[in-house]
């Protein structure tokens, strides 16, 4: 099943086509795309035998993010053991965790304001639960995702670094740091939706290149992890982390400057095309 956020209103791809949920459903189901996670099981159920529709012509103009407004964002760093190496530091025992603030969120396509700054690029697999997870087993972590989508976790450096403290999520949530989308695809979509590639390029040049299978800590692994602290609820995201290739660990570091064209993709849900702007 694949959903998507068209001009703020919930569309279904069926077999005639992207469909209006909400239309479709005579308003059983919301239009809103957050809403619909609180009534995630019983949506899926319905869309088994949703009606075919086709009522939505599908402009990449009008997408935006399938997640919108989750109440919690959460973020994994140094999640893959070349990334934690160019970045200089160790292979983490445990998942170093941060937020994205939500007004960071923002749509598949368009242009991204750049603040001054170092601003990186971060390509990520974010995972959104469908069903609340609280001390769920890794066993069954799965049963608790809606579905997965791309995102990309843009980075002013600078901030992010300045000390005494660092400031990660301060540097990780000017306004359109977190771009997700074009869609939410659900598990069952993947033949293994635990060994997907994803990448990003800028201006067609390649930046990075990985697949989650290598991921240390697993999407199952970071359910339990984290639902072993805190309730996961309905909506809620988790930027998974990227794989080696980002600006700061090059030598000499390298960052996105005005008018680059950021391309992001993940095997099985398509791509995000930004355009770095500056007021």
């Amino acid at each position: 099943m694949r959903v998507a956020n068209v001009a703020g209103r919930a569309t279904l791809l069926t077999d005639g086509g992207w469909t209006d949920v909400e239309r479709a459903s005579g308003g059983r189901f919301p239009a809103d795309p957050q809403q619909l996670f609180e009534q995630w099981d019983e949506f899926r159920d319905w869309a088994e035998s949703a009606p075919p529709g086709g009522d939505v012509e599908l402009n990449p103009a009008e997408l935006r993010s399938p997640v919108p407004s989750p109440r919690q964002v959460l973020a994994i760093g140094l999640n893959y053991r070349d990334h934690a190496g160019e970045s200089g530091f160790a292979v983490p025992e445990h998942p170093p965790v941060f937020t994205k603030f939500v007004s960071s969120i923002s749509g598949p396509y368009g242009d991204v304001v750049m603040p001054d700054g170092s601003v990186d690029w971060e390509v990520e697999l974010v995972a959104v639960i469908g069903r609340t997870a609280w001390q769920v087993d890794e066993e069954h972590a799965w049963e608790h995702i809606a579905g997965l989508t791309i995102g990309q976790d843009l980075s002013e450096r600078d901030k992010q670094l300045s000390g005494p403290v660092p400031q990660f999520s301060l540097g990780k949530s000017h306004p359109g740091f977190a771009p997700m989308g074009p869609f939410l695809v659900t598990p069952d979509e993947f033949d293994d939706p635990d060994n997907l590639e994803l990448g990003c390029a800028i201006d067609g040049e390649e930046m990075q290149k990985g697949r989650t299978a290598d991921l240390i800590f697993s999407v199952p692994v970071l359910i339990a992890r984290l639902s072993a602290v805190l309730p996961l609820l309905p909506g809620d995201v988790i930027f998974t982390g990227t794989p080696a290739g980002v600006g700061l660990g090059r030598r000499p570091p390298r960052y996105l400057a005005e008018g680059e064209e950021l391309v992001s993709y993940i095997e099985g849900i398509g791509e995000m095309r930004h355009r770095m702007i500056r007021n």
